[in-house]
């Protein structure tokens, strides 16, 4: 994936052992690895701090790095020509990039853009590292190749949903991933519909609807979710309109 400079100014050199311990809390594989292997991961490596909103990777860009999060979550989306956008997937803390690893071993652009969501703090591998590594260490490779097989489903997931989904059941599936037992969620209509690869005014309607079935409350900035259990019978194809 590729950095710009105004995050990469804040990184530094992983040589303190508190810092090598904390990264083996969070990524197994050092644990799993060999003593050669652990000191050339550390030596190559850089930590660094991406704010809050920072575009991490854009569409066609070379991938000079593999970051691994440690604190934080990214958000990886496609953008259409349109202007409408809709998330892949995330990236939380103790995995990485699938799009990102598989450009770097097929030498291929980045074909989405990244985003920090939150301040994230990262590991930044080079990509020539990141390569060479995979034919000379089984827990690296096992690391890698295990979140492609992970992030993969998900985007496949994604992929049916946009394909084979009903706009109301995404909706309403959205809703009950963020608040499977009702709450408020600070969101957007537009933010919905960015994450959904979808219009705001679609958005806007079904919203609209599940109000008007008393199932949430729609107020500015938030929806309230008020009958969870509406929103599943309708998910779960056994909800029966009135």
């Amino acid at each position: 994936m590729t950095v710009s400079l105004p995050w990469m100014l804040a990184q530094t050199m992983i040589a303190n052992p508190e810092q090598q311990r904390r990264l083996e809390a969070h990524f197994s594989f050092l644990g799993e690895a060999s003593d050669p292997f652990r000191r050339q991961f550390f030596s190559a490596t850089t930590l660094v701090k991406v704010p809050d909103g920072h575009t991490i990777a854009t569409e066609g860009a070379v991938c000079h790095q593999l970051a691994l999060v440690l604190d934080g979550s990214v958000r990886v989306y496609k953008l259409a020509a349109s202007g409408r956008e809709i998330t892949l997937y995330r990236i939380p803390a103790g995995d990485s990039c699938i799009l990102t690893a598989s450009c770097i071993m097929s030498q291929a652009p980045f074909p989405a853009i990244a985003v920090a969501e939150g301040d994230v703090d990262a590991l930044i591998v080079p990509a020539k590292q990141a390569q060479e590594w995979l034919l000379k260490s089984q827990p690296w490779g096992a690391f890698v190749f295990g979140l492609i097989a992970k992030r993969l489903a998900e985007v496949i997931g994604v992929l049916e949903s946009v394909t084979f989904q009903r706009m109301d059941i995404r909706i309403a599936t959205y809703l009950i991933a963020l608040a499977p037992h009702g709450k408020t969620l600070t969101t957007t209509h537009h933010e919905i519909a960015s994450e959904l690869g979808t219009s705001r005014e679609v958005v806007s309607r079904m919203l609209k609807e599940f109000e008007r079935r008393g199932w949430l409350v729609v107020g500015r900035g938030e929806v309230d979710v008020l009958a969870p259990a509406e929103l599943r019978a309708l998910i779960q194809g056994q909800w029966i309109p009135d």
